[in-house]
C-alpha cells in the first residue's frame, strides 16, 4: 500500500513538473503577426532574410529590421498593431547595397526620425542609415555614410538633445562618434585590444569578436555613454572631455566565468538609472549614474544571455533571457516583485488571409520593444522563419 502511495505521490510530481516545464504564456489581448512566409502573394518576407535584429514602435505602426544569411540582404518592414497584420517592406540593397543586417536596434531623433547601423556582408563597409516614418509606414531610407572603412556597426546610441550619434564597430571595437548634421564621424581606438590582450582573449580563452566587442550603448541624462569592453569591465564615455572612465564595480558575474562579461541590451528608467543585460551569465543589473555604482539584480532564467530589455506601462522592466542552444524567455522584473519567468509566449495569429487563426509558439526570440505609452509589448524571433509577437501590459 506504502509503495502505490509513493509511486501515485511520484507520478504527480512528474505530471505537475511535465506541465509547468511545457506552459506557455498566453495573456488575454495578445496575438502574433504573420512577417514571415514562403509561397504566398501577401505580403511577407522570404525565408533566411526575416530574422527579427532590430525593432522600435511609434504609435500604431512596429518598425522592424533583420538579419539575413551570409551573402544575402536584409528588410526593414512596418507592421500595424492595430491592423494586427505587415504593412509594407524595403529591401535594403536597394538603398545600401552590401550589407547583411541591422543589429543596433533604432535610435529615434524627432518624432518621425530613427537611426541604425548596418553590418556588411564579407566584412565589407557598414553604413549609418536615416529611416523617416509616417502614420502610412517607410517615407523614406537615407543612407548617410560609413562611420569607419572596412568595419560593420555593432552598436549604436544616440543622445537626441545634441543629434550625437556613438556606436562601436565590429570586429575591431573601434567607438566612434557621427554627428548626424555635418555628417561627420571621429574614431577612438581605446576600446579596441591590444595584440596581448587579442591574443589572451582568441587564443587562451578561446573567444570570438562576438563574445567580447560591445553589442550595446546607453546614454544618461548628463551624455555619458555606457558600454562593456574585456574582461567583464564598464566604461563611460564623457562627450566634454572625450575621456573614456573604467567603472570600479565589474559586470556581475558567475564565479570562474567573467571573461564571458559583455552588456548586450540597455533599458533607461523614468528617474534616469541604467539597466543592462550581461550576455556571459543572463544576468540584470542596475547603475547609479550619479554614484557610477553597480547593483547585481540576479537572474531571471538558468540559461545564459539577455538579449532585450524594455519598461511598459506598469513601470516593470520586461526582458529577453537566453537563447540557442535553449530556449528564449520573457520574463518581468521591479524592484517590489522580483523576477517573474513566463517562459514561452503562445499567441494566435489572426489576420486577413489566415482568419482560422494559427496558434504561434516563440522559442527564439532575440527584440523586444515597447509603445511609445507602454501599453504594448512587440518580441520578435530570429529564426529562419520569424514573427512578431504583441501583448498588452497588464492583462
Amino acid at each position: 500500500m506504502m509503495k502505490k502511495s509513493l509511486l501515485a505521490a511520484v507520478t504527480a510530481l512528474v505530471v505537475l513538473h511535465a506541465s509547468a516545464q511545457y506552459s506557455f504564456f498566453k495573456p488575454k489581448g495578445a496575438f502574433a503577426i504573420e512577417v514571415s512566409l514562403d509561397n504566398t502573394k501577401m505580403k511577407r518576407l522570404p525565408i533566411y532574410r526575416n530574422s527579427i535584429s532590430s525593432l522600435t514602435v511609434l504609435n500604431d505602426l512596429i518598425i522592424g529590421g533583420t538579419n539575413a544569411e551570409e551573402g544575402l540582404s536584409p528588410y526593414l518592414f512596418v507592421a500595424s498593431i492595430s491592423g494586427k497584420e505587415m504593412k509594407e517592406y524595403k529591401e535594403l540593397e536597394s538603398v545600401v547595397p552590401g550589407q547583411k543586417g541591422i543589429v543596433t536596434g533604432f535610435h529615434k531623433s524627432d518624432a518621425h526620425t530613427f537611426y541604425a547601423g548596418t553590418i556588411a556582408n564579407g566584412g565589407k563597409d557598414g553604413h549609418i542609415i536615416e529611416v523617416k516614418v509616417n502614420d502610412n509606414g517607410i517615407a523614406g531610407v537615407n543612407d548617410l555614410g560609413v562611420p569607419v572603412a572596412g568595419q560593420g556597426i555593432h552598436a549604436l546610441a544616440i543622445n537626441e538633445k545634441t543629434g550625437m550619434l556613438y556606436g562601436v564597430t565590429y570586429p575591431k571595437g573601434v567607438f566612434f562618434t557621427f554627428n548626424i548634421k555635418t555628417k561627420k564621424a571621429k574614431t577612438y581606438n581605446d576600446l579596441v585590444p591590444t595584440a596581448e590582450a587579442l591574443n589572451k582573449l582568441e587564443h587562451e580563452f578561446g573567444l570570438k569578436p562576438d563574445n567580447y566587442v560591445c553589442k550595446a550603448l546607453a546614454v544618461d541624462n548628463s551624455g555619458n555613454v555606457y558600454g562593456s569592453l574585456p574582461i567583464n569591465r564598464l566604461f563611460y564615455f564623457d562627450p566634454k572631455t572625450e575621456k573614456f572612465n573604467i567603472l570600479k564595480d565589474s559586470l556581475p558575474e558567475v564565479w570562474g566565468r567573467n571573461v564571458l562579461g559583455q552588456v548586450e541590451s540597455w533599458a533607461k528608467s523614468k528617474d534616469g538609472k541604467l539597466y543592462g543585460g550581461n550576455a556571459g551569465d543572463g544576468q540584470l543589473f542596475m547603475i547609479d549614474p550619479a554614484t557610477k555604482k553597480v547593483k547585481n539584480l540576479g537572474k531571471p532564467i538558468m540559461m545564459n544571455r539577455l538579449r532585450g530589455l524594455t519598461f511598459g506601462k506598469d513601470g516593470s522592466l520586461y526582458g529577453i533571457a537566453g537563447a540557442l542552444p535553449g530556449y528564449a524567455h520573457l520574463f518581468k522584473y521591479s524592484e517590489r516583485e522580483g523576477f517573474k519567468d513566463y517562459g514561452n509566449p503562445e499567441f494566435d495569429m489572426v489576420a486577413p488571409g489566415i482568419e482560422q487563426g494559427i496558434a504561434w509558439r516563440g522559442f527564439q526570440l532575440g527584440t523586444i520593444a515597447s509603445s511609445p505609452d507602454g501599453k504594448y509589448i512587440v518580441m520578435g524571433e530570429d529564426e529562419s522563419l520569424s514573427q512578431l509577437l504583441v501583448f498588452p501590459v497588464g492583462n
